[in-house]
């Protein structure tokens, strides 16, 4: 039997049942949507997710610190596991140590840094508002990759660069109760009084407490974006260790002390884990987000097992309706395939004919199940983001990610494919049963 003739008699076949079919293709819609939509609604979560994250730059960023653990389990490696001996000191930060790792392939930049470890209040009027100062090895700002609000990434001696959530943290500590707070400032470009407090103790024992006054232009604002700069002051690297030296009184030696961390940007956030892997194996204590976003992609892809083989058992279901349709097909066809045979139709173009049923149902089951699932799916992005949306403005004042709904093109083929696939399996025993009907006994059939 050619394939055109075969192709045709199971349209025919599939469309004299029209009842029978569309009700056995149900399951099968059933089962397809379940399968696209739940695995679809994983995917819309986990993009929505890494969508949150992308706005951070330091996903392409490796935060390096001494490493104090291993320093502690080796401090803790005497008798009985009581210190033995003078506290080690994890390797620091050195020059050396930033060489190494500006070596790394894909590293574009290491830069350190430091806190200043003195009290540090901002003054601006009226205002003031307590400072996380952060002193940047680098004059080009830029390279950290802050998205900018206003101002210049270019950061100099007696210059700060702000975040944004900074500015709302100025207050009037002379503001009377019940007093409305006054509105962030706008520092772009502003000079502000930068107070740093150092607390010594004299001959007597009693502690002293001094300060020291520091002119500072703000010469930009960075924008907001869920990440550390959001609430750091940054300055010159140099002018913090300048101001570290008052407060310790004594000068920093960066071979023996070492930076407090150090800051390795890498050329493409995917590199982030691998140059994080090779900088511990240094002996240093590496941290970058990355991970965080790994395990974040590991638990979705979970997530997505588990939908698709809840969407498979609605789908199992609809194939053992397959297998029964077509089993009662072969019972009331009987005398059919026995009259087929007599005429010349071979076991193969009977298998071929009873494969070729079972997968149109499955077939047709899936495109209903696509049309479907992408109706369910567009009321969950219409509905569910609305809902979203609007308990995340009344609990938080601001719009959030919400919940959607993410379709690929493989994932629709994928359903397409796998449901004639389920079919094709499902109407294989019933076909090879009518393939190895005897024509004589078929034909006697009632």
């Amino acid at each position: 039997m050619k394939l055109r003739e075969l192709t045709s008699l199971i349209f025919l076949n599939l469309n004299r049942r029209k009842g029978r079919v569309l009700l056995t293709a149900i399951g099968v819609v059933i089962g397809t949507a379940a399968i696209v939509v739940l695995v679809s609604l994983a995917q819309g979560l986990q993009k929505n997710a890494n969508e949150q994250f992308g706005n951070i730059a330091e996903l392409s960023r490796v935060n390096v610190s001494p490493n104090w653990e291993r320093a502690m389990e080796a401090m803790e490696s005497g008798p009985g596991g009581m210190p033995s001996g003078e506290m080690p000191q994890p390797d620091p930060i050195t020059p050396a140590a930033i060489e190494a790792f500006a070596a790394i392939p894909g590293v574009s930049a290491v830069i350190p840094r430091a806190s200043v470890m003195g009290g540090t209040v901002m003054k601006y009027g009226n205002l003031e508002a307590y400072a996380y100062i952060i002193g940047v090895g680098t004059d080009d700002f830029s390279i950290l990759n802050y998205p900018m609000k206003s101002g210049v990434a270019d950061l100099k001696k007696g210059e700060l660069i702000l975040g944004e959530e900074v500015l709302k943290q100025f207050y009037n500590p002379s503001m009377r109760p019940g007093q409305e707070p006054p509105p962030p400032p706008e520092l772009q470009d502003q000079t502000i009084n930068l107070e740093v407090t150092k607390w010594t103790v004299d001959e007597n024992g009693n502690g002293i407490e001094t300060k020291k006054v520091l002119r500072m232009k703000v010469v930009g604002i960075i924008q907001a974006s869920r990440s550390e700069a959001d609430y750091a002051v940054y300055m010159s690297l140099d002018q913090v260790l300048d101001l570290n030296a008052w407060v310790n009184g004594r000068r920093f030696d960066p071979n023996k002390d070492g930076f407090e961390m150090a800051m390795v940007i890498v050329e493409d956030r995917s590199m982030a884990l691998d140059v994080a892997n090779q900088i511990n194996e240094m002996g240093f204590m590496a941290y970058t987000p990355q991970e965080f976003i790994e395990g974040v992609n590991s638990f979705y892809v979970v997530l997505q097992v588990i939908f698709g083989g809840v969407g498979g058992v609605a789908l199992l279901v609809a194939a053992i309706g397959i297998a029964n349709t077509m089993t009662m097909a072969i019972l009331e066809r009987t005398r059919e395939i026995g009259l087929m045979k007599a005429l010349g139709a071979t076991n193969k173009d009977v298998l071929s004919m009873f494969l070729g049923e079972a997968a149109g149902i499955g077939f047709i089951g899936g495109v209903g199940g696509i049309f479907l699932s992408l109706l369910i799916g567009e009321l969950i992005n219409i509905f569910g983001n609305v809902y979203f949306s609007s308990q995340t403005t009344s609990m938080y004042g601001g719009g959030g990610g919400g919940i959607s709904v993410d379709m690929p093109l493989w994932l629709i083929v994928f359903a397409l494919l796998f449901s004639t696939m389920i079919g094709l399996v499902s109407g294989l025993y019933p076909a090879l049963r009518a393939a190895s009907l005897v024509p004589v006994r078929a034909l006697k059939y009632e």
